[in-house]
């Protein structure tokens, strides 16, 4: 398995919307990408900072949804709630699951 980890901050009167817009527009979008496995969105309310984990079967997988576009069309639809359009990208592999 495979995670994508993506950092960023976000405007700290965004949080709620940011949040329901994460779960209502890219989660369902993601979904239908080969290789996905999950999704988590983490954000410390009081700091505005925020990242977004994605599972999927293997890098691969992951990386293809990249070559084709389809992270960066996200990365453009989630840019309104962030304080700077910069974010950073990490990739891990998954050595332990619980």
């Amino acid at each position: 398995m495979f995670a994508r980890l993506t950092k960023f901050q976000i405007k700290i009167d965004k949080i709620d919307e940011g949040a329901k817009f994460y779960k209502e527009s890219v989660i369902p979008a993601t979904k239908s990408q080969k290789g996905y496995e999950g999704a988590y969105l983490l954000i410390d309310s009081k700091t505005g900072n925020g990242a977004a984990l994605t599972l999927w079967d293997c890098e691969e997988d992951a990386l293809a949804n990249e070559q084709k576009g389809f992270y960066q069309e996200q990365l453009v639809k989630f840019l309104d709630f962030l304080t700077a359009p910069s974010y950073i990208r990490e990739g891990y592999e998954v050595k332990v699951q619980a």
